[in-house]
């Protein structure tokens, strides 16, 4: 059997016109310099402005700090403070040389308070020295895809010159960082109370404005201010299962600006399923149907209009035929599902053949599934 020969080629394409975000007159304007807008799970772009360009980011930094200190796995250790970190300049959480604290309580402070003495106190710990860790950040900003930034400090602060990244960059990297749980809790909580030395206790409240006051929607982000880079702002929104972000570089109305763009988007998009896990249905080649399945749901950001330019193509090996196929091994996967718009490929899917044994081991689940639900009372309809 040639695995280059093809049969099977089915298209599905579903019948409504065009439409493009960027394309549409806004009733608003984007103050910031750079901003992006992105889904979260897919990572589409949904609003840019000069998010490609180099720009000074100020304590939106820290989300790199934080996730740095997170996936260090020492949340729980005790960090001593350095004199060089209770010297660090501007925003502080009044760190004092010698004082021990929790990494985690850091790490709160870093992201509720903007802390930089926070910042350099964990980049000491958690990289063996502040350059260190700033090697550190550079391999993970590599690591993830931040091709156009540069880190030189863990706090933001303009101490080098040497220190920038774009708004599709810091995008990209609270996406990273908004698969990790820990991350996601300590960005969306508005207060906490910090143990310090000698049964004292600091209370510390979000700066992000978005999270504690003006937006029902907002799960958390950072905020971020120095002279030269001006007002930085990361934000993450919700809604009906939507997940966004946003991110803007010098805005002098950032909040503003990230409403406005959360809310349009809302409006317009909503998260359609486009490959469902499991049995693909419509395949008439009888060697193939009701054998293939597909590995994982895909869910992609689209508008209703969108829609009709969606299309999907399955293309499968060509099946063996009378003896040969009862006695052939399938290769796996035996195919592919793409999805496409307007000439661009959205996500190829790999499709799988089920075997005998995989079949076996969906039924032996199926079983499990129905013995569980009626310990419960609960009657299964298939």
């Amino acid at each position: 059997m040639r695995k280059k020969a093809l049969i099977l080629y089915l298209s599905i394409s579903l019948l409504f016109s065009t439409f493009s975000f960027s394309d549409q007159g806004e009733a608003f304007s984007v103050s910031a310099q750079g901003a992006i807008l992105i889904e979260q799970s897919s990572g589409r772009v949904l609003y840019g402005k000069n998010e490609h360009q180099q720009m000074r980011i100020a304590s939106i930094t820290k989300i790199m700090t934080a996730i740095l200190a997170i996936e260090s796995g020492n949340m729980d250790e005790y960090v001593k403070v350095s004199s060089r970190a209770e010297g660090t300049e501007g925003s502080s959480l009044y760190l004092k040389a010698g004082e021990k604290i929790k990494l985690e309580d850091l790490v709160y402070g870093l992201m509720l308070r903007s802390g930089n003495d926070a910042a350099v106190a964990i980049a000491e710990h958690v990289g063996g020295s502040l350059e260190g860790f700033v090697y550190l950040m550079n391999v993970k900003a590599q690591e993830i895809g931040m091709s156009r930034t540069v880190f030189s400090n863990p706090h933001g602060l303009d101490d080098h010159e040497e220190h920038y990244s774009t708004a599709y960059d810091m995008a990209i990297l609270t996406q990273y960082a908004m698969q990790n749980e820990q991350y996601q809790k300590i960005s969306a909580t508005k207060t906490y109370k910090a143990a310090r030395e000698g049964d004292v206790y600091s209370y510390w409240q979000n700066k992000n404005r978005l999270l504690t006051q003006l937006y029902k929607y907002s799960t958390g982000g950072k905020t971020g201010f120095t002279k030269r880079a001006k007002r930085t702002l990361v934000s993450t929104a919700t809604k009906e299962g939507l997940d966004l972000i946003c991110v803007t570089l010098n805005a002098p109305s950032d909040w503003h600006d990230h409403m406005n763009l959360f809310n349009s988007a809302f409006d317009r998009y909503k998260l359609e399923t486009l490959a469902e896990e499991g049995t693909v249905d419509g395949i008439q080649d009888e060697f193939y149907r009701d054998k293939v399945y597909i590995p994982y749901t895909f869910k992609y950001p689209l508008t209703e209009a969108e829609k009709g330019e969606v299309k999907k193509d399955i293309t499968l090996y060509r099946p063996p035929k009378g003896e040969e196929a009862r006695n052939i091994y399938m290769p796996q996967p035996v195919g592919k599902l793409s999805i496409s718009m307007k000439g661009e490929t959205l996500n190829t899917i790999p499709l799988y053949f089920l075997t005998p044994i995989e079949e076996e081991k969906q039924g032996f689940w199926s079983r499990i599934k129905q013995i569980f639900f009626l310990t419960l009372g609960v009657k299964i309809i298939d």
